[in-house]
Order: C-alpha cells, then sequence, then structure tokens
C-alpha cells in the first residue's frame, strides 16, 4: 500500500483529441489529511438528518456522563448529614441513588442510539464510495489495467472502504464527545473551585496532547513501512497463485516460497520496530496522565483538609479524572488509527481520480446504427508509448455485412486493430468510423454493444458455465443459453459433465482446457448476436476436426454481419472478401486470397510455408 508522497503507478494521457501524445503522465498527488476529510463529508451530509440527530445525542450523552460525577458528589455528601434521621437515610439517598442510575441508563442509552442513527450514514457512505471507485476503475483504460498490481490495488480499496468506518467511528465517536467532555470538566472545575484545578487538568492535556502527537507521526514512518510490506507481500501471494499451473511446471514451490517469506521476515521486522515505538508512546502517556492524577487528588485532599472542600467534592475530582483518563488513554491510538485510516481513505481517493485515458466526450450521443455498419479505419496511427509506433497511417474499410482479414506476423499490431475498436485505446492521429461516425465522438458503451469478439486469450469469471457464456447477454433463456453452446460445438460436453451447465469453471476458467474455453467464449459472443464481429484467433485452440466445424459455423454466423477476422493460420481466412497483411504496423499486401496468391508476394511465401507445414 502506497502513503502520502509516494508515486502510484503511472498514467497515461488523455488521448481523445487526435495528435495527443502517447506515454505515461502523472499519478494524481495525495491530498493532505484536510482534503481527505473535506472529499468525504459531501457523501456523509447525503445523510444530513440523521448527523443531526446523531450529533444532539452525543452531546446529550456526554452531557448526562458529565452529571453522573456531579450526582456522586450529592450523594457522598448526603450520606454525612447525622446518624438516625429517618429522611436523610430514607429519602435523600434512595433519590440520589435513583438519579444516579438513571444517568448511567441514561449515557448509555443516548450512546447506543447515536450509534444506530447514524449507522446508516456511515455503511451508505462506504457503499457510495466503494460502488463509485468499482465503477471509475472499470472505466480506465486498459493501459491502467495492465500495468496495475490487482493484489494491491484491492487491498487499496479493502483498506479505504475499512478506513472510512473507522474514521467515523474514532472521530464522532471518540475524539469529538472527548473534546466536549473535556470543556465541560474544565468549566466545572473552574467555576465551583479554584483555577488551579482546571490549570493542572488543562496543562496535562496539552502535554498528553503535544506528546501523542509528536510521538505518533515520528512513529507513523514504522507503521507505513509495514504496510507497504503487508501489501507486497499479498501481491506476491496472489500473483503466486493465480500462476499456480506455471509454478508447478517448472517446480518452482519453493522459490515462491522463499520470496513470500523474504516479504513476511520485512512485514515482520517492521511490525517489532512499530510495537517497540508504541510501548514508548503508551508509557510517556501513563507518566503524563499519572504526574497530573497526583497533582490534583493532592490538591483536593489538601482542600478537604482545609475544609475549603467536601468528601464528596474529592470523590467528584477523582471520578472526572477517570472518566478523562479512559479515553485519553486511547488517544495515541485514536490518533494513530484516524491518521491510518485518512492515509488508506487517501489511496481510494487517488484511485478514483485517476484521469481516464478514454472518456466519452460531454453531451456524446450513443451509436445509431441500422443493420450491419461498415466500418473505417481511415489513416491511423498508434502507439503505446511514444517512442514505439504500432500502427502506421493504417487505411482499410470493412464494408457493410462483409469479412476483411487480418493476417501477418506476432507484432505487427493486427490484435491492436481491434483494441481500437472496442476503444480500449484512442487513436493518436486518424479515426475510426462506423456507419460513418467517428467512435471518439459516440459513447464507449454504444460502441461495445455493437461489437462481439472471441478473443485468443480466453479469461473466464469463477462461475458456471450458464454463467459465462450468458455473459454475452445477461437475462437470456436456458434455451438460447443452449442453442448458442450447440453452435459453439460444446452442448454435449457440457451435458456429459455431472453439473451440466453449473458446472463451475474455476478461477479464470483453469479448470476447462483451452478449446473448452474457447468454445465457450464462442458460444458467449453468438449468444450476444452483435451486428459486428471481430475474431482475433478464434479457434486457435482447437483440434483440426473441431476448427473445421467451427469455422462453418463461424462463416454462417458471419453472414449478413460486418466481420474482422484476426489470424495467422491462413487456411481459416480464403473465404474472406478482402485480406490485409501487416507487418511493422503497415499494410504492405491487400487482396482477396487468389489475388495475394497471384502476387507471388510475402502472403504467397507464407501460404506456401504453412502448406508444406501441414
Amino acid at each position: 500500500m502506497r502513503y502520502h508522497g509516494e508515486t502510484a503507478a503511472p498514467a497515461s494521457p488523455d488521448p481523445t483529441r487526435p495528435g495527443a501524445a502517447a506515454g505515461a503522465a502523472t499519478p494524481p498527488a495525495a491530498r493532505g489529511d484536510w482534503s481527505t476529510l473535506s472529499r468525504l463529508l459531501p457523501y456523509l451530509w447525503q445523510y444530513k438528518w440523521r448527523v443531526l440527530i446523531a450529533l444532539a445525542l452525543m452531546v446529550a450523552a456526554k452531557l448526562a456522563n458529565v452529571g453522573v460525577p456531579l450526582l456522586l458528589k450529592e450523594l457522598v455528601d448526603a450520606m454525612s448529614l447525622k446518624p438516625g434521621d429517618p429522611q436523610a437515610v430514607l429519602v435523600v439517598p434512595v433519590a440520589l441513588l435513583l438519579g444516579y442510575g438513571v444517568l448511567r441508563l441514561l449515557t448509555s442509552a443516548f450512546t447506543e442510539l447515536r450509534e444506530l442513527v447514524f449507522a446508516q450514514a456511515t455503511q451508505g457512505a462506504a457503499r457510495s464510495i466503494a460502488l463509485q471507485t468499482f465503477e471509475h476503475l472499470h472505466a480506465l483504460s486498459l493501459r491502467f489495467h495492465l500495468a496495475r498490481q490487482t493484489g494491491g490495488m484491492t487491498r487499496d480499496i479493502e483498506r479505504g472502504v475499512r478506513g472510512i468506518e473507522s474514521l467515523i467511528s474514532y472521530s464522532l465517536y471518540s475524539i469529538i464527545p472527548t473534546l466536549i467532555e473535556v470543556g465541560l470538566v474544565l468549566a466545572i472545575l473552574a467555576v465551583k473551585f479554584d483555577a488551579w484545578f482546571a490549570g493542572i487538568t488543562l496543562l496535562a492535556l496539552a502535554l498528553y496532547i503535544f506528546f501523542t502527537v509528536r510521538v505518533t507521526e515520528w512513529r507513523t514512518q514504522f507503521r507505513k513501512q509495514a504496510n507497504e510490506f503487508d501489501s507486497a507481500a499479498h501481491t506476491r501471494a496472489i500473483d503466486s497463485l493465480l500462476n499456480y499451473e506455471t509454478v508447478k511446471y517448472f517446480g518452482n514451490e519453493q522459490f515462491e516460497a522463499g520470496r513470500y517469506d523474504e516479504s513476511l521476515e520485512r512485514l515482520r521486522l517492521a511490525r517489532l520496530k512499530s510495537q517497540t515505538t508504541l510501548s514508548l508512546l503508551n508509557t510517556g502517556q501513563q507518566l503524563i496522565i499519572a504526574v497530573a492524577l497526583v497533582a490534583m487528588l493532592w490538591r483536593a485532599t489538601e482542600g478537604v483538609v482545609a475544609g475549603r472542600m467536601t468528601l464528596g467534592d474529592l470523590v467528584m475530582i477523582n471520578a472526572f479524572m477517570i472518566q478523562l483518563y479512559i479515553p485519553l488513554n486511547f488517544l495515541g491510538v485514536l490518533y494513530r488509527e484516524i491518521k491510518q485510516s485518512l492515509t488508506d481513505l487517501d489511496k481510494m481517493f487517488v484511485l478514483m481520480d485517476r484521469e481516464r485515458e478514454v472518456a466519452d466526450v460531454p453531451g456524446a450521443p450513443d451509436l445509431q446504427l441500422q443493420g450491419a455498419p461498415d466500418v473505417v479505419f481511415d489513416r491511423v496511427r498508434f502507439a503505446y508509448e511514444s517512442d514505439r509506433p504500432i500502427l502506421q497511417d493504417i487505411s482499410f474499410t470493412i464494408p457493410a455485412g462483409k469479412t476483411v482479414a487480418v493476417v501477418g506476423p506476432s507484432g505487427s499490431g493486427k490484435s491492436t486493430l481491434a483494441r481500437l475498436m472496442f476503444r480500449f485505446y484512442d487513436v493518436q492521429q486518424g479515426f475510426i468510423r462506423i456507419a460513418g461516425q467517428d467512435i471518439r465522438q459516440v459513447t464507449q458503451s454504444s460502441v461495445r454493444r455493437a461489437l462481439g469478439i472471441v478473443p485468443q486469450d480466453t479469461v473466464l469469471f469463477n462461475d458456471s458455465v450458464a454463467y459465462n457464456i450468458a455473459y454475452g447477454r445477461p437475462g437470456a433463456s436456458q434455451a438460447e443459453i443452449e442453442a448458442a453452446s450447440r453452435s459453439a460445438r460444446i452442448h454435449d460436453f457440457i451435458a456429459s459433465t455431472p453439473k451440466g451447465y453449473q458446472t463451475s469453471v474455476g478461477e479464470r476458467g483453469l479448470k476447462l482446457s483451452g478449446g473448452e474455453k474457447q468454445r465457450v467464449a464462442i458460444a458467449r459472443t453468438l449468444l450476444k448476436d452483435p451486428p459486428i464481429l471481430v475474431f482475433d484467433e478464434a479457434t486457435s485452440a482447437l483440434d483440426s476436426a473441431n476448427e473445421r466445424a467451427i469455422q462453418a459455423e463461424l462463416a454462417s454466423v458471419a453472414q449478413n454481419k460486418t466481420t474482422l477476422v484476426i489470424a495467422h493460420r491462413l487456411s481459416t481466412v480464403v473465404d474472406a472478401h478482402e485480406i490485409l497483411v501487416m507487418e511493422a504496423g503497415q499494410i504492405i499486401e491487400r487482396g482477396n486470397h487468389a489475388q495475394l496468391l497471384a502476387l507471388q508476394g510475402r502472403y504467397a511465401s507464407m501460404w506456401a510455408m504453412q502448406q508444406s507445414s501441414e
């Protein structure tokens, strides 16, 4: 986890403008504590009536709590009346005892009512912020998600949500009530007795707060280190477990355990430093409180002996000091936790403030389609990094209802075409138009609704087969799911499993083979039934028999749809209306299969090589 002053993973600039430069931009800077707190307040102010009622109940609870020592003084003084007086024994102490019990009950009742009233505001604010962060993370570009560390990022969100609850709990339920109580006690001591009592209390509080803040600020560095090492260990463990098969393939279990233990050892040492400094803080706090308590009781005892004060006054002062001492004893912990909660919350706000690299223009309309549209790449230039261009002046058209295939060696920019169509990135120069509409001028959601893709690397949700297929069109009926599965040639396999369509696919679909995952992806896209299809090595993980069968099915599905096929195996694209041969981000040949063979160029060479290999 990162803290104030640290830098996060670099974000990219907003390249929605033609000509925007590629590369990384400076991430949002961490803000100060007051800025973070002011950012939280609007979420709480949505429940302003609950906030105001909670504050009123808090004041009432503290008034009742301060009234307890006052009533205790009267009770003790009442017991000093002459023995044998029936009225003194039966009326005065009984009434005071009942009043004492009622005040104790009211203190607890008002406190519980305050927490009950304010709980909805706390949980509502936490829910709103967590949801906005989640939605914002989905809105960030692919560049951010490729550079992220999932384990560390989820820790930031988890701590941020927990930090909201801790911050409200510690500030509203502990710090503010303690300050109110301190003010009331100082006023009572100054009015009822001499200024020495208020002076000793005020001096002790000032020393206590100064010592606590300075030492806590000093030891915060050790807490930060501990949290950083905790996040690093968590990220390392998650990454290792997600790559379980790779670890097993190379027999690196002990290597991974060693790396994880290295992180745990750093975490252990950082936590030991944190605990040592905590003990120093607690010892200093106890010393200040003990000296102040002795000074107050010495002054009160002297007053009783001199006749200026009653025994009830001594008991009241002692009760006041105990009531103040208990919350002050935790002031260091509270201050540290509040600082930590603000830091954790700030980390989540930093995530929320990440600039969207790909954003809809204000007032962008939805993409308007009537049937299968044409797709035009017009002089497109694009680079993931400014010093490494990927696409250089790419222009081609996929006519409405036709199929265009793109072939070429790895790294030539084929898959980048699909990413740009989905607006995972925006082009730096040129235009991509669907049905004559620049996709940067319409909403991203409407563009993606019009597109369906079968990716080369299929990643599935850790849920049932039915859920993963229905993800193409949430709400689809079981009959529609099964029809799509039959078209993808996976229905028989699903039906043969004990749980059928409720079979779990495991984390990232690891319980299925590569071919089974790819057929689930095909079924998912067939169920979506979009007007534009993108097949990115859609059958690369299938055996020859299944590949031919599914190729025929995909060709049938692609009828009257605008289709972009990205392929390495040229045999899968021979029927395309046009084939583009890409190399080093440029189109070096174009034409249909027969025309490209007649050219005796790069395509013909690739075809001959693959034919001889087969």
